[in-house]
């Protein structure tokens, strides 16, 4: 169990490398923890992860309710809480508009097939939710189904949403999944990706 401030200062020094990688461009994307289970800690409205410090974070119910007078949640508040929800097990969640993850996702291709054997591992894949129109109940719909099966999600027109239960973990799925949309894209060049088989990928997926 981390301690407020801890989790603070989690949330700003992962801030930072999202905006030092230009995953997180601008006022873009959002990042949350859990915080003694029914309540979050998530970046206020129009901050930027890349410059975030304490006065952006800001202690938030499942509700989407601020506790913290003066200071308002991200609009994708309920996105975060939903998915806290449903996985129980996960304590941070990072969500960015990474160039090639969004490139997929404003596409609408998603980044389920096998390609590499470390996503394979690390994933099994990456679906694409459907669109709706941002910090709708919809769009936390759309998207939140997924983790049922996934920790990663492509969200249509919109960006890529990853959780775990330590951030470093999350973080470290997002650079992943950066690189791999990269790969993915610029094998496209090469004329298109070779897929492991299926047997291939089932044993890929054996070893976790």
């Amino acid at each position: 169990m981390f301690y407020k401030n801890q989790l603070i200062n989690k949330i700003i020094k992962y801030g930072k490398l999202c905006g030092e990688k230009n995953y997180s461009p601008g006022y873009s994307g959002n990042i949350s923890a859990r915080y003694k289970n029914d309540n979050m800690l998530i970046t206020t409205s129009g901050s930027s992860n890349g410059y975030l410090t304490k006065k952006h974070i800001v202690l938030t119910d499942f509700d989407g309710n601020s506790l913290e007078t003066g200071k308002k949640p991200s609009s994708e508040k309920l996105l975060h809480a939903g998915i806290y929800k449903l996985r129980p097990e996960f304590n941070f969640i990072i969500h960015v508009h990474a160039p090639y993850l969004s490139s997929f996702a404003s596409a609408g291709k998603d980044l389920m097939q096998p390609v590499m054997a470390e996503n394979v591992f690390y994933f099994g894949g990456i679906p694409l939710a459907e669109y709706a129109l941002p910090s709708t109940m919809q769009l936390v719909e759309n998207t939140v189904k997924y983790f049922d099966k996934y920790d990663a999600v492509l969200m249509a027109n919109h960006g890529f949403v990853v959780g775990s239960k330590t951030i470093e973990d999350a973080y470290m799925k997002l650079e992943l999944a950066e690189s791999y949309a990269q790969v993915v894209l610029n094998t496209e060049i090469l004329g298109g990706a070779k897929f492991l088989t299926e047997d291939e990928a089932k044993k890929i997926l054996d070893m976790r």
